[in-house]
């Protein structure tokens, strides 16, 4: 494995970090045992990078489990601000949240501390000079090593860089957005910010939430249960482009999934690329493709597909800024909308 340096943090990181979504049992592999051998395999292969979120459901819980006697060995990073109840004041990013949410997520990981603490998504309703301040303070009291933002706008990484400096905080170091062959805009902004200010990132869902698996065909029945509730994977014009790209892994000699997973981390702004495997088989196939390597002629028949800082379509789970979630901020009451 070829470690890379998790942007000026200087921890090595595995250009594949391993993803433990679907280690969650409501909606992944409801057998702890199961995962926990899939988790030990990863590392077993080199991957020394384990992402998690608090959200997850048992997630955090199935990884506390797995990383008994191997904890040294690993960089462990976890996320807050997604609800975790109905209380309204058990998500976001405010003070009074982040101080509790960490110490349930250092409970159910059974760690004394957090190697990378992620903001799981924006908070507009909390100042982000608040945010900054606790998780300082939890880099300070040692319960955190370094901490990180998530499918944030490239305004918003400038904004919290900005704060940073200004009130003598510590700074985001990471980010971590969705990035794949379909949805290449980070390419535009985000990660060349990132870039700019020496941040890490973890790029997620390099296989399109499994679009990019080759499973999904056009006019084709695909067996994938996401399928009947994720609109993203029923866009025709994903599929297309799906099809185009199917052709060009034959001629390369490899599966859709290695195409896709090789993809990401090719590019100089990506340290790291999260892997998502429910089952072994699922992460036997991405292993098979650690040592994959695209070269500049297939990268380009890529351009020519999907042209660099486009998206094909969007993800159900694309971040929404309030300006075009919230329709009142982007329309004038009706009284002033005359020109004359």
């Amino acid at each position: 494995m070829q470690y890379r340096t998790l942007g000026r943090t200087g921890i090595k990181v595995s250009p594949y970090a391993l993803g433990t979504l679907m280690f969650a049992s409501a909606i992944g592999n409801a057998d702890h045992d199961d995962s926990i051998r899939v988790i030990h395999k990863a590392l077993d292969a080199g991957i020394n990078f384990v992402d998690t979120a608090d959200a997850y459901g048992d997630s955090e819980e199935v990884v506390g489990k797995a990383l008994k006697g191997r904890r040294d060995n690993v960089v462990l990073t976890t996320k807050v601000s997604r609800p975790m109840g109905e209380d309204p004041n058990q998500q976001g990013t405010s003070r009074r949240w982040i101080m509790t949410a960490v110490e349930n997520s250092l409970r159910r990981l059974q760690t004394d501390h957090i190697d990378l603490y992620q903001i799981h998504r924006i908070d507009p309703a909390t100042d982000v000079e608040e945010t900054l301040s606790a998780l300082t303070d939890l880099i300070r009291g040692g319960k955190v090593r370094a901490i990180g933002s998530s499918t944030t706008p490239a305004s918003d990484i400038v904004e919290a860089q900005w704060v940073a400096e200004r009130r003598n905080l510590e700074r985001f170091r990471t980010e971590q957005p969705h990035y794949s062959i379909l949805n290449r805009g980070v390419e535009r902004e985000v990660l060349p910010v990132a870039q700019r200010y020496g941040m890490g990132t973890l790029v997620w869902g390099p296989l399109a939430q499994g679009l990019l698996t080759g499973r999904v065909r056009k006019n084709q029945e695909s067996g994938l249960r996401r399928a009947g509730f994720l609109k993203h994977l029923n866009d025709e014009r994903r599929i297309d482009v799906v099809e185009q790209l199917i052709p060009l892994a034959e001629e390369a000699g490899m599966p859709m999934t290695h195409l896709a997973t090789a993809f990401t981390i090719a590019h100089p702004g990506v340290t790291s690329a999260i892997i998502g495997p429910r089952t072994m088989d699922h992460l036997d196939d991405l292993l098979a493709g650690l040592d994959v390597v695209l070269g500049d002629d297939i990268l380009g028949r890529i351009d020519e597909i999907v042209p660099p800082g486009t998206d094909v379509g969007a993800l159900d789970q694309e971040y929404m800024p309030p300006a075009l979630e919230t329709a009142s901020l982007r329309r004038r009451p009706f009284s002033e909308r005359a020109a004359a």
